[in-house]
């Protein structure tokens, strides 16, 4: 194997470990619950003291590269290895997955010419400058896709997202300021939500020129602006249409679908990368 790829096996086969390792099991009270006290993943979801959905809780990815733990479980059984993914319905944005973004487009990402060389160079390279195995923040689609889970913690005016993955902390203003102008690049850029019925609709600008979308390096700039469109459809299911758009690196705009499961019970550890790495030096591609 590869170095980095060696890196990102090992991660996710950590993450894979059942959820007793992750946190002491505590029943979070008011929950939906069968009488035998587990989870009732299909009931309605929560609503907040203003009416809205409350996305609260942890959440896991659902689906390929999930933990695939109490609460991330799909009903029905597994799709047959090397079989096709199934049809979508008209209109239904193609499923991230967390190594290449747009791998659910038949033609791939509408990439302009000089960004699809960069991905074919990244590639070529196994991604060993991918933030993730130098301990630097991810990218927002790469946090959406990681195996590692997120909590969102919803209140009047913000909410937040902490991730587990490279300890990463987000910030969405929902008390109805403006997208900011002329702003200091961030990681993360600058978020701000509203609610459309149901839905939350988040507005990102303020990217830095480096981020990288993916695994294998789909690129976002400082013109990049990311419009998420997230709706908790039920107590256990978090659905988010993710909409990319960069003139300076995309021909037109895409959109995917991230879907995460409810982690009941438990909660976020540590994730501490900035202490004696020592990968950096052998993450040297081909």
């Amino acid at each position: 194997m590869k170095p980095l790829v060696s890196l990102i096996a090992a991660a996710i086969a950590l993450a894979a470990l059942p959820i007793a390792a992750q946190w002491p099991n505590y029943s979070v009270a008011g929950a939906p619950r069968t009488p035998e006290g587990k989870i009732i993943m299909d009931a309605p979801a929560p609503k907040a003291p203003d009416g809205h959905p409350d996305l609260s809780g942890i959440w896991d990815l659902r689906g390929p590269g999930g933990r695939g733990g109490p609460g991330g479980q799909q009903k029905g059984p597994p799709p047959q290895k090397g079989a096709p993914p199934p049809e979508l319905p008209p209109g239904t944005p193609p499923n991230a997955t967390f190594k290449n973004v747009g791998s659910g487009f038949k033609e791939g990402l509408p990439l302009l010419p000089w960004a699809a060389d960069l991905v074919k160079q990244r590639r070529s390279e196994n991604s060993k400058d991918n933030p993730d195995a130098h301990c630097l923040p991810l990218g927002l689609i790469q946090l959406h896709m990681h195996p590692q889970p997120r909590k969102i913690i919803q209140t009047p005016g913000l909410i937040v997202m902490l991730y587990e993955a490279q300890g990463g902390i987000r910030q969405i203003f929902t008390d109805g300021r403006p997208l900011p102008k002329d702003v200091e690049p961030w990681w993360y850029g600058y978020s701000v939500g509203k609610w459309d019925g149901d839905t939350l609709v988040v507005e990102t600008t303020g990217f830095r020129d480096d981020v990288w979308l993916d695994i294998d390096g789909s690129p976002l700039t400082e013109s990049g602006k990311m419009t998420e469109r997230i709706r908790r459809l039920n107590y256990g299911t978090l659905q988010t249409d993710v909409t990319i758009e960069d003139p300076k690196v995309y021909t037109k705009p895409f959109t995917v679908r991230v879907t995460h499961r409810l982690l009941p019970d438990t909660d976020l550890i540590e994730f501490i990368c900035t202490e004696n790495d020592r990968s950096g030096p052998h993450l040297v591609g081909k």
